[in-house]
């Protein structure tokens, strides 16, 4: 019987060809689909991972074998194969802010950039994200969260075609509006305040909505709407994992 929070048998088989190790290989079912549970369950409740529930096993395993994937990308890939098609018609950027807890603070000196800074709020993450018209996610980039948006923009597009860059005023910049046309689109972004009047597609600019509906829908993960994780690259990973399961499975 299927728990809250847990894979459904539909699920399982989208994801399972796309997990790592070789057909055949003791444990790579069962074993695979005890432990993505386990970390679904971490990342639906937010709880610390020493409360981890006995039937998935050792916390301290489940938690250990989760860094590994973030480490070597597995998480990203698994989105990437399942994810939508980066020949699209509309890309639409944006970003969201996300609180540090104090338990974020105090990684070991040398495990890479944290993407954590000091805003308005206090200490915070930036997801910056592009996603298509139907609202999965093409590309991901972490920053702290003091970080401006254009900081990110030209990466999120960097190698995609598509026929549309919508984005809000905080992308207004003649800069990346040369790099979108240089790539055979149009910018969809309007003017700032105090800069003169650019013509923009308002009837595609109501596609906005498609990118904050995503934002919602990945935060209905606790793992992600607040931030635990000491390092970006285990943050990633849940990011990644929310995105998935709210957008594509």
């Amino acid at each position: 019987m299927k728990r809250r929070h847990e894979l459904t048998d539909e699920q399982w088989l989208r994801i399972e060809p796309h997990l790592p190790g070789r057909k055949g290989d003791p444990g790579r079912t069962g074993n695979n689909r005890l432990f993505i549970n386990a970390v679904l369950w971490i990342a639906k409740t937010g709880a610390p991972w020493r409360d981890l529930p006995e039937r998935f096993g050792s916390w301290n395993s489940v938690y250990k074998r989760y860094n590994r994937w973030c480490k070597r990308g597995v998480w990203q890939r698994i989105l990437e194969a399942l994810g939508g098609d980066p020949e699209l018609e509309s890309l639409l950027l944006d970003s969201t802010i996300v609180r540090a807890h104090q338990h974020a603070a105090g990684a070991k000196k040398g495990h890479g950039n944290k993407a954590l800074g000091r805003s308005r709020g206090g200490w915070s993450t930036k997801i910056h994200v592009a996603v298509n018209e139907n609202g999965q996610p093409i590309r991901f980039s972490l920053t702290g969260g003091e970080r401006h948006d254009m900081v990110a923009a030209e990466a999120l597009i960097e190698n995609l075609s598509p026929q549309y860059v919508i984005g809000d005023k905080g992308y207004d910049s003649d800069r990346l509006r040369k790099k979108i046309r240089r790539r055979g689109a149009r910018p969809v972004i309007p003017a700032r305040r105090g800069i003169r009047r650019r013509r923009y597609d308002r009837t595609k600019y109501k596609l906005r909505n498609v990118v904050e509906r995503f934002f919602n829908r990945i935060k209905h993960y606790r793992r992600v709407a607040t931030r635990y994780d000491k390092t970006d690259t285990s943050y990633f990973g849940f990011v990644c994992l929310a995105s998935l399961m709210a957008t594509i499975l």
